[in-house]
């Protein structure tokens, strides 16, 4: 078990302060979520822990693993708590791994869970797994990346998966070691740049399938702290895809039409759209694309 996972790292391999002392100080270390094996580390006893959930002190969140102080726990510790469900050698993976990393939004499904043996637990996604490989992510063992975003394809669809891996922003020789087969090999095929949300990568996808050849996508404008979207630059050209979240408000707006006023002055042209935009109508997307000169392979 990993050293940061230890209670007697933490607090010594022999408790000499008070057992509920002990337990405030570990758990505050990981999400105020503890195992019945780690409440026994801190000195208490079976009588003790039963008083404890009596009397409001601990929460059970799943069977042998408890909340202590309150039950309104964090989503990092709902994930602690389903991985201290499943056993020692559990791990965060699939969709909640990519959760933990920021590639993904967790929307409160069943939490994903690999281990060596599968265990139906409520609110918990198990996946069986003799090979558990492991790495800490914000306190909580978790899948090394490579293989979360392999385990994602294989049970999650397309849209999610693009979604996760371009929000990973795997370098190249990662990128060389993922499977060019299946659905993580069509969506390499495409493009596995660094997008920075769905809006982009339908946007992005339309792109590439028109035969364009394939822009920059969220690199840093030269001299500025601008990162367009989308950017060709020998041709002078940036494609910027609203959103309802990031461009609604009138400062946005604002701020929206004083860069674009600069970056014409520079000579650059800038398109906008939307998704809704393009999914309505992607051919006048595409017809704008030509018409401001961007440029096709192998042209």
């Amino acid at each position: 078990m990993p050293t940061n996972w230890s209670v007697e790292a933490r607090i010594g391999p022999k408790v000499t302060v008070d057992p509920v002392q002990a337990l405030a100080k570990f758990a505050a270390g990981q999400w105020g979520v503890v195992s019945r094996a780690e409440l026994a580390a801190c000195g208490l006893s079976d009588k003790q822990v039963k008083r404890m959930v009596a009397r409001g002190h601990l929460h059970p969140l799943h069977r042998g693993v408890y909340a202590v102080g309150h039950r309104n726990v964090v989503t990092e510790g709902r994930f602690l708590a389903a991985v201290k469900a499943c056993g020692p050698e559990a791990v965060s993976s699939h969709h909640a791994g990519c959760c933990l990393r920021g590639w993904l939004r967790y929307d409160g499904r069943p939490i994903d869970v690999t281990a060596p043996t599968k265990r139906t637990r409520p609110t918990i996604k198990t996946h069986r797994s003799e090979l558990v490989e492991r790495v800490i992510v914000r306190q909580i063992p978790t899948t090394p990346p490579l293989r979360t975003i392999i385990d994602l394809a294989r049970v999650e669809e397309e849209r999610t998966v693009k979604r996760a891996l371009r929000a990973a922003r795997f370098t190249e020789a990662e990128l060389q070691l993922l499977p060019r087969t299946g659905l993580l090999g069509r969506i390499l095929d495409l493009s596995a740049a660094p997008t920075a949300s769905g809006n982009e990568d339908e946007v992005l996808d339309l792109v590439l399938k028109a035969g364009f050849t394939h822009p920059l996508v969220n690199a840093r404008y030269p001299g500025s702290g601008y990162i367009p979207d989308l950017w060709w630059p020998e041709q002078c050209l940036l494609v910027e895809v609203d959103s309802l979240e990031w461009h609604s408000d009138p400062l946005a707006q604002r701020a929206d039409l004083d860069r674009q006023a600069w970056l014409e002055a520079k000579g650059e042209r800038v398109l906008r759209t939307t998704r809704a935009q393009v999914r309505r109508d992607p051919a006048r997307f595409i017809a704008r694309l030509r018409a401001a000169g961007a440029p096709l392979r192998g042209a």
